[in-house]
């Protein structure tokens, strides 16, 4: 098996198992509020932040150096995971994704004021018909806009700030900080908010919790293996397989089928997005390669985020022929 195979087929694994944590956090959104969610979801996952830090052997302090920039990051990541999470409580898992998918086509915006970086024509044509295949998803007017919907579009636009800050000061910050930082801020905000939504749970729910941090690690874990073995150009499209674990789990479990709108609008925005990933990674890609190198998962801030370590491991990667 080649190497682009190779890391093709650990992505398909991973965002599968990221699916299935998804299909945990709308089934424990029926009964629990999401900051409730988001609270325990953060307790399980200190345990391996903890590793994390005993396995760090970087020197430094865990104050930030860009104290400005990480607070922004941090608050987009909370609002990213309440946000994501209330969605897929909410709204079917397909559409959830279709929303959170015009993710990328968010970063190529932002990208601009804060990366300088220079979209032309193309790219340009790319994000706007990525945008328009949103307005599909969510047919203004033809469809009643309902809080999950704003919600899911929160998360995409949390999660491409969230990425475009990484970008931005990941060379200068240690892994350590942009990982703590985002499960801080969950910690007390959302434990302040605990006691106006707390709702008793068995063990079998608190098992639902901790099952998903671990699929998280797992995944994200898969998510390196993957950038190391394959190139970002072939391994970045894999998110979008989450479509098809959605309409999958979806039917299986809620009895949810996407209708044609969110097909159609999913195909333009997938189709936008994969665009951008080749242009980027062609050979007059920019130097930031906003897309490329920041995009794995949506960031929550609910559990450790090994992505902050692919950003090592890619840059530790030979070129390839």
């Amino acid at each position: 098996m080649g190497p682009n195979a190779k890391g093709a087929l650990l992505a398909l694994l991973a965002f599968g198992i990221f699916s299935t944590h998804d299909v945990i956090v709308k089934t424990l959104g029926a009964s629990y509020s999401p900051f409730q969610i988001v609270f325990f979801s953060v307790l399980f996952g200190f345990p391996l932040v903890t590793i994390m830090l005993i396995r760090d052997a970087t020197p430094g302090h865990l104050r930030p150096v860009h104290p400005w920039w990480t607070l922004l990051r941090t608050t987009a990541a909370l609002c990213t995971g309440v946000s994501a999470f209330y969605a897929f409580s909410t709204l079917p898992l397909a559409q959830v994704y279709a929303i959170i998918f015009a993710a990328p086509l968010l970063i190529t915006i932002l990208a601009i004021p804060i990366l300088g970086e220079q979209v032309r024509i193309r790219r340009w044509a790319a994000v706007i018909v990525g945008l328009c295949g949103v307005l599909v998803v969510l047919r203004p007017g033809g469809t009643t806009f309902e809080l999950g919907h704003l919600a899911a579009l929160v998360a995409a636009f949390g999660s491409a700030l969230a990425s475009i800050i990484v970008r931005k000061i990941g060379q200068d910050e240690r892994n350590v900080v942009l990982l703590l930082y985002p499960m801080l801020a969950n910690f007390v905000v959302m434990g302040a908010l605990l006691p106006l939504v707390y709702q008793p749970m068995p063990m079998l729910h608190l098992g639902g919790i901790a099952a998903m941090s671990i699929l998280a690690f797992i995944a994200s874990t898969l998510v390196i293996a993957a950038y190391k073995s394959g190139e970002a150009v072939v391994v970045a499209p894999m998110q979008y397989s989450q479509i098809l674990w959605a309409s999958v789990y979806g039917a299986l479990f809620f009895d949810e089928l996407p209708d044609l709108w969110t097909v159609v609008g999913a195909g333009i925005i997938i189709a936008s997005g994969v665009y951008i990933v080749l242009r980027e990674g062609g050979k007059n890609n920019s130097e930031n390669t906003p897309v490329l190198q920041s995009r794995s998962r949506f960031e929550t801030g609910t559990v450790p985020r090994v992505r902050m370590f692919q950003r090592r491991a890619i840059a530790a990667e030979p070129p390839r022929d």
